[in-house]
């Protein structure tokens, strides 16, 4: 187990899998908090390219960003959990990777605004060296699991060259060549874990993603409040402002309320369920900062700021809360129920997709989200009951 006070280097070895009273770091929500600042620049940017109708683009440059955002905080989530020795060298090393998030959420505007991802290229790259560094490290300090910690090093540096190449193709191979990068990202824990997988702990690795996903919920409150402010301060707000404000507030509650209703740590059970699991949270963090833009853009509607239809404002918060849902429900509702409540939240979900003809989506998708959240409770207290 890793000291209180750290020394200025210690050898890296592994961590057990089932280590006592295993609790996220101060540095780990320094991390998480450091991160947040490029998701706040991702919804905005978001929010602003869909009130201006820039719909196909700014889904593409947010989903691109996000990516960018959410690998880099998951691969030093999971290494973590493995090999925290919170020496001095791990802690300088995971400041680097902070700064690299920084300099990623420098470059948002630019990704946006010019297709222009050099400053978001080169704060990601330089957060994926510091990883193999730390890889390095590893291997070297872990004879058992060098194999795995080599193949991580290798696999990352390659596909760095990869991102670093890809900056001098023309920009109508952008897409193409971004894909295939994600892919080969993807493919690299798969191909290194594949023998004698890391010693993560499953009991930490949810406790990580289940802050980050509140952290993330609060960014979306931030971001609708501030939409709000902006409408109240230009003198255009009209007086549903207030109750549009209300459900979104009972939205992203109950988003919280959904995610957190089941614990999450027993569904990380093997390695293939974890990758999985992790994966899959892309869907979840980009919905759930999604779903802040979203409601951002109904306040520009409202106001009268908005160059766009009710329809497509509407569609702005119900396709993230959908996603949210679905998501959701694969990961970590389904391994748990069966049957009817089960199926509540697909269900709610395509309901949701409909609200944007309703004329009060926003109010509409927060009823919804209301009658299933009422709907998981009485299904937990009747499980209970029969336990």
């Amino acid at each position: 187990m890793a000291e209180t006070t750290p020394l200025w280097y210690r050898r890296m070895t592994s961590r057990t899998s089932d280590e006592r009273h295993r609790a996220a770091t101060p540095l780990e929500l320094f991390f998480d908090l450091c991160f947040v600042v490029a998701v706040a620049q991702a919804g905005s940017k978001l929010h602003h390219a869909l009130s201006e109708n820039h719909v196909g683009h700014g889904v593409l440059s947010y989903l691109a960003v996000f990516f960018a955002i959410w690998w880099a905080w998951m691969n030093f989530t999971w290494f973590a959990s493995a090999y925290d020795t919170d020496d001095g060298v791990y802690r300088i090393t995971t400041l680097v990777q902070i700064a690299g998030a920084l300099i990623v959420a420098a470059g948002v505007p630019r990704a946006f605004d010019s297709a222009d991802y050099g400053v978001v290229t080169f704060g990601y790259v330089l957060m994926r060296l510091a990883m193999i560094f730390q890889w390095l490290r590893a291997a070297h300090g872990d004879p058992e699991h060098r194999p795995v910690a080599l193949r991580y090093a290798l696999g990352v540096f390659l596909v760095q060259l990869g991102w670093v190449a890809r900056l001098a193709l023309p920009e109508k191979v952008f897409l193409p060549a971004f894909a295939f990068l994600v892919v080969c990202e993807l493919a690299v824990p798969a191909w290194a874990e594949r023998r004698n997988p890391t010693a993560w702990h499953p009991h930490h690795i949810a406790e990580r993603y289940g802050l980050f996903t509140l952290i993330v919920l609060g960014e979306s409150v931030l971001a609708a409040t501030l939409a709000i402010q902006t409408a109240l301060d230009s003198g255009q707000a009209g007086a549903g402002l207030f109750s549009l404000a209300g459900a979104g507030l009972v939205i992203v509650f109950s988003m919280w309320w959904i995610y957190f209703d089941k614990p999450a740590h027993a569904l990380l059970t093997s390695q293939g369920t974890a990758l999985r699991w992790g994966y899959g949270h892309y869907l979840v963090l980009a919905s759930a900062a999604g779903v802040g833009a979203g409601l951002a853009v109904s306040v520009d509607y409202d106001a009268h700021q908005a160059h766009i239809s009710g329809t497509v404002a509407g569609f702005a918060t119900a396709v993230p809360v959908a996603v949210f849902l679905v998501s959701v429900w694969f990961l970590m509702v389904c391994p748990h129920l069966r049957g009817p409540v089960a199926a509540a939240m697909p269900v709610t979900a395509c309901l949701v997709l409909a609200t944007p003809f309703t004329g009060a989506p926003v109010h509409v998708i927060a009823g919804l989200l209301v009658v299933l959240v009422a709907v998981l409770v009485v299904d937990s207290r009747r499980t209970r009951l029969l336990a």
